[in-house]
């Protein structure tokens, strides 16, 4: 099974000093037909662990192999977000992860993502992969982007499963995601939050680089290693669509003291957290409203009313 890696660019932009703005994109190919996958990362600048998963998991099969298929990565899609650790496209402060499946006239953002979305689509892929990071502390899950009378939700529902990860409903619909916007052209997709944000943590890598060659697994176009380190996840949760929450919200301005972390099993009515004013009043105990799992907490302790305090996959 002969392959070929090859690594180059896709131009996305000319600054105002006539330089080249580009996009990373790797490719992995066997001589043997079979799926095509990609997968993209640091759609958010600050979401840095994708890249590394992705670089990791090209190293992997540079050393293994592809038994079969393409594999296609954007592993960087925010160079400028990423520059700058900000969420943001920072020249125009747009989410590009909001801009699907954009327009070659439109907004900075919309351009970029449209080259994006074109180099995909335009592959005909039989899954997309989009890795994100959530709030620092949080574990990985893998998101499902569709309801449970769309005609992709069972398959995607399976791919899920193979990651090894939290499976979780996410109960916002985000029409202008990468996500979404495949899922709508009827193309297989998956958001994946591996982890926390900023910096790369080296255990959420370990963790998501064995989900990805999982999946690829699954599909046929890797030999299994037994070298893939699972993510340990509780079996009573394995294979179940939890709902993701951001409720119970503060409804005080003050200091967060956490009760639980992520990754803790929580019963209905469980203290989360508590809110304390500046002369450490208690001012109000958050409880789960059902029971369920933590994904992950707020990045700082500063309390406002309607703020989340924890992400929670309720069952």
């Amino acid at each position: 099974m002969p392959n070929q890696v090859r690594y180059s660019f896709v131009r996305i932009l000319t600054g105002s000093d006539l330089s080249n703005r580009r996009l990373p994109f790797m490719q992995a190919e066997s001589s043997e037909e079979g799926p095509l996958v990609w997968m993209t990362a640091c759609g958010h600048g600050d979401e840095v662990g994708g890249i590394v998963i992705i670089q990791e998991v090209f190293k992997w099969i540079k050393r293994q192999g592809l038994r079969r298929g393409k594999l296609m990565a954007f592993p960087l899609m925010n160079p400028m977000g990423f520059e700058t650790a900000s969420r943001q496209i920072i020249y125009s402060q747009e989410d590009l992860n909001r801009s699907f499946p954009g327009n070659p006239k439109g907004s900075l953002a919309e351009r970029i993502a449209e080259k994006i979305f074109t180099s995909i689509t335009q592959t005909k892929p039989s899954l997309v992969l989009d890795l994100h990071n959530d709030w620092i502390r949080s574990i990985p899950y893998t998101l499902l982007d569709v309801r449970e009378d769309h005609a992709l939700y069972q398959p995607l529902k399976e791919l899920a499963t193979h990651t090894g990860f939290p499976i979780i409903y996410d109960t916002d619909v985000i029409n202008h995601s990468l996500s979404f916007s495949l899922v709508r052209e009827k193309i297989p997709a998956l958001t994946l939050e591996v982890g926390g944000s900023y910096a790369v943590n080296e255990r959420d890598i370990t963790y998501g680089v064995s989900a990805m060659l999982r999946v690829l697994h699954h599909l046929g176009m890797i030999n299994y290693d037994s070298s893939f380190t699972d993510y340990p996840l509780e079996q009573s949760y394995q294979g179940k669509v939890l709902l993701y929450s951001t409720r119970p919200l503060s409804s005080n301005s003050g200091i967060i003291r956490f009760l639980v972390q992520p990754g803790n099993l929580v019963r209905a009515g469980q203290p989360l957290a508590k809110i304390y004013n500046t002369f450490g009043k208690l001012l109000e105990t958050l409880k789960a409203d059902r029971a369920g799992l933590i994904l992950g907490l707020a990045d700082s302790s500063v309390s406002f009313p309607g703020m989340p305090v924890a992400a929670i996959g309720y069952i």
